[in-house]
């Protein structure tokens, strides 16, 4: 009997030991999970403030940046036109200047030929000259730098001052050779001359622009030519191509890309899309 009841009480003992065991576990994970649920309740509530005060400073500061942005842009696109209007007054000055010379060199060794009533007695030559001239220049010298940025292809060869008053100086040299050289026939002064301009284009330019667009202002402007020349505006001295001479096209295509390469120096202000080499 004695040991009955210790082993009774001894059972007894340990259930109740056990179910003490049992209660205290589950009250640990009740707080433990009370403890967990606050603390998502307060990440939860700070990360939705600051959220909401992220939106709030971000609506505060977008008039501001946008502001600013619109600014910067209309800036941009004041001084991009301003430096285009400077451009083509100076180029539209050059062309004027140029044909001026250019073509007074031309009537003194009667190459060309004015109607009296339109010859000027001060500059000894037609008053549309030097504007239509001034304009093709201005027209000529701003394509070139746009062609160069749409290809991808910005001229880099000799791209300085020097390069260009000396483009400029074998340019006017075609022009005299044009009046002064006298050859047994047209067509040796055109081939030399065609030669010269060739070199003109692969000293101071080596594009493939500059030869392409050399080549189509010279096809235009002789169609120009030869429009002026049939309806009787002017007319050259011993015509032996559809009413003008033979070597016309190869001194506007050289008078191309010295245009061309004076509009190129100028446009260096602004930048051009990069390529790969």
């Amino acid at each position: 009997m004695p040991r009955l009841e210790n082993c009774t009480w001894s059972c007894s003992c340990g259930s109740t030991k056990r179910g003490e065991g049992r209660r205290r576990h589950k009250n640990h994970l009740g707080d433990t999970a009370a403890g967990l649920a606050a603390k998502v309740g307060e990440m939860l509530s700070s990360s939705v403030s600051s959220s909401s005060l992220a939106l709030v400073g971000h609506g505060a500061r977008s008039p501001s940046t946008s502001s600013v942005s619109s600014n910067a842009s209309s800036s941009s696109t004041l001084n991009l036109s301003q430096h285009l209007v400077q451009r083509s007054v100076v180029l539209f000055v050059v062309g004027a200047f140029m044909a001026l010379v250019l073509n007074l060199l031309q009537i003194q060794r009667n190459v060309t030929l004015f109607p009296e009533e339109v010859i000027s007695t001060i500059f000894s030559s037609a008053w549309w000259v030097p504007p239509c001239c001034g304009t093709a220049a201005a027209v000529v010298g701003l394509l070139y730098p746009c062609i160069d940025s749409h290809l991808g292809e910005p001229h880099k060869f000799k791209r300085e001052w020097a390069s260009v008053m000396r483009c400029i100086a074998v340019f006017v040299g075609i022009n005299h050779a044009s009046a002064k050289l006298d050859f047994a026939n047209n067509v040796q002064l055109s081939l030399t001359l065609a030669a010269l301009s060739l070199g003109l284009w692969w000293t101071f330019d080596r594009s493939r622009s500059g030869l392409g667009l050399g080549i189509t202002i010279a096809f235009v402007a002789t169609l120009i030519t030869q429009f002026l020349v049939y309806n009787g505006v002017y007319q050259y001295t011993s015509p032996d191509f559809l009413y003008i001479r033979s070597w016309l096209p190869c001194i506007f295509f050289s008078g191309g890309v010295t245009v061309g390469n004076i509009g190129r120096q100028l446009a260096m202000g602004i930048p051009e899309k990069p390529h790969n080499d």
